[in-house]
């Protein structure tokens, strides 16, 4: 009975705690991860509030799928048999803190996930929109149009990486899957972004490491890597138009491994499709996804269009990169392009149907070259600003793998329910 009660009173005082946070649930230059923030890419920089004491606001997600997916190839290599049913649930824990004017800390921990049953931290970053703790007024027509943004953190490469599921957080992705070559990498690094009349620039610098230690043991060390965003964005501009181009690259020299398409631990939405009958849900936790094996000097280049006029938008990724593993002579090169155009409609925009097409194709390190094509319709409602549900049919192909390969002659279709809390 006294465990009970424990129990009770830990409950009762989170809740209050909780119920505290909740006055203040909008920091300064926040991004809302709710409804209010689906085309918002980078944190904003149009709000400073007078400091009158550290702010701490507690979020999370929680997302769960239903899943009914049927996969085939050749023959050559048995597939796993899957059937109809939920996945795992995911939730993410999110902390973001006021610490001082115009500074502000986020921290994500992903508390369960596909590859892994255990809570463990994705990353965090310091955010910095004022040099106000140095002095009142530092640099303050400078800090006007700057922000400096430094921690273990999701690098800023592309504009498709605002818009892709990140564990439970999912809410604002209007699909249930990411794109098939999924750029996604958490590095330690700091970005420096310059924003002035719509134009956006950033320059960042990251230790090239998905993994932190100083153990440089083997026949390669790694660099630095550099990543760069130049763009446009006329947001609030007009009224009924939105319109965002950007263009970004991330390039690394010399690595022991480069993880930009491999970086994502959380995993696939499509659990299990296309892979052997050995294969488990956590350790194979990239189905569906393709890594074209790029392990040391990767350059990549990602194009992103946003069109919004009205409920209608269109959004664009055409992606160009080259790498090679360690043992190649020369570098292979992949490219991806996807395009998606989504309706919204009703009132605050609260239901939405779109469509999305995405193909890659690359030269794998054994010399053929391979195309996979997918194709996503969806559809989905928004309770609320906070809860949204998700149908989507997708259909994915593999082609021009060897007759040996399991994806020889390999596609998986059928549909997919997801269910999304953020707050």
């Amino acid at each position: 009975m006294r465990t009970l009660l424990s129990q009770i009173l830990v409950v009762a005082v989170l809740f209050t705690g909780m119920s505290m946070f909740a006055q203040q649930r909008d920091l300064e230059n926040f991004r809302p991860p709710d409804q209010r923030g689906l085309h918002i890419f980078e944190d904003p920089k149009d709000s400073v509030q007078e400091f009158d004491g550290v702010k701490v606001r507690v979020g999370g997600a929680s997302t769960i799928q239903f899943q009914a997916l049927d996969h085939e190839n050749s023959g050559a290599v048995a597939l796993k048999e899957i059937g109809n049913n939920f996945n795992l649930a995911t939730a993410n824990l999110d902390l973001d803190v006021q610490l001082y004017t115009g500074v502000r800390m986020h921290l994500r921990t992903y508390l369960s996930s596909r590859h892994h049953p255990e809570p463990y931290v994705k990353g965090g970053y310091i955010l910095i929109d004022r040099l106000d703790f140095i002095n009142e007024g530092f640099l303050g027509g400078l800090m006007d149009n700057v922000t400096l943004k430094i921690g273990h953190m999701e690098n800023n490469y592309g504009d498709a990486h605002f818009r892709r599921s990140d564990n439970a957080h999912t809410l604002q992705n209007p699909f249930v899957g990411n794109l098939i070559m999924d750029a996604f990498t958490t590095e330690v690094g700091a970005e420096l972004y310059y924003r002035r009349s719509g134009f956006i620039g950033m320059i960042g610098l990251t230790n090239g490491k998905l993994n932190q230690s100083v153990d440089v043991s083997g026949d390669t060390d790694t660099k630095a890597s550099f990543i760069a965003k130049l763009g446009y964005d006329n947001f609030a501009s007009y009224d009924n138009l939105r319109f965002r181009l950007t263009g970004s690259v991330y390039s690394t020299g010399e690595a022991a491994r480069t993880y930009l398409y491999s970086a994502d631990r959380a995993g696939s939405r499509y659990y299990l499709v296309m892979e052997d009958e050995e294969a488990t849900t956590s350790g194979n936790f990239r189905s569906g996804r393709f890594d074209p094996g790029f392990r040391n000097e990767l350059t990549a280049f990602m194009i992103n269009p946003f069109l919004k006029y009205g409920g209608l938008e269109f959004f664009g990724t055409l992606e160009f990169s080259s790498g090679k593993a360690n043992a190649e002579a020369s570098k292979r090169n992949a490219s991806q392009y996807a395009g998606e155009v989504i309706y919204r409609f009703g009132g605050n925009d609260d239901l939405f149907v779109g469509a999305r097409y995405n193909a890659v194709s690359a030269e794998l390190a054994s010399g053929d070259d391979v195309d996979i094509n997918r194709f996503q319709f969806g559809a989905g409602y928004f309770l609320t600003k906070n809860i949204v549900a998700k149908l989507e049919y997708v259909n994915q192909t593999y082609d021009g793998y060897d007759a040996t390969s399991i994806f020889n002659d390999g596609k998986f279709n059928g549909l997919m329910l997801e269910a999304a809390i953020s707050f």
